[in-house]
């Protein structure tokens, strides 16, 4: 009667290992592996890489905290301010209270209801073509066309 509905892939919030804290303000590039939470400021680029080649590097944003410069990670969940572009792997959570101004380059997003975004949302995907999608060479289409 009721069928199985999929959920899209999670984000594991237990790899979180570094944290900058409601207070602190960082002014310069911040480069870390595996997970970190930002309830603090930072003025410039956020880059996260991945810990073992394998799992993504998560970037948790807080309400509280905020990003001027660009971001660039595998996963994330953005709930305060990023004014800058952004650029995520897999999986981009936008949160109720996240405001980004920039360009957001994502593969799958999740957009709260209350979430606001100042600039273009750019879907990326590793394979351009989807599964279901036939891609004709040049020849084939032009003779499809003269077909019609």
């Amino acid at each position: 009667m009721f069928s199985k509905r999929k959920h899209p892939k999670s984000i594991k919030m237990t790899q979180l290992s570094s944290l900058i804290a409601e207070g602190v303000e960082i002014t310069g590039d911040v480069v870390f592996t595996g997970g970190m939470r930002i309830d603090g400021r930072v003025n410039g680029n956020v880059i996260g890489r991945s810990l073992d080649g394998k799992a993504p590097a998560l970037l948790v944003l807080s309400d509280k905290g905020r990003i001027e410069g660009s971001v660039r990670c595998g996963d994330a969940v953005i709930n305060g301010w990023v004014v800058g572009d952004l650029e995520v792997e897999h999986l981009l959570e936008l949160q109720s209270e996240a405001r980004v101004s920039g360009t957001i380059r994502y593969r799958q997003l999740q957009l709260d209801v209350g979430a606001a975004v100042q600039g273009q949302l750019i879907r990326v995907d590793g394979s351009l073509i989807a599964d279901n999608v036939v891609e004709l060479g040049a020849e084939k289409v032009a003779a499809n066309a003269e077909r019609r």
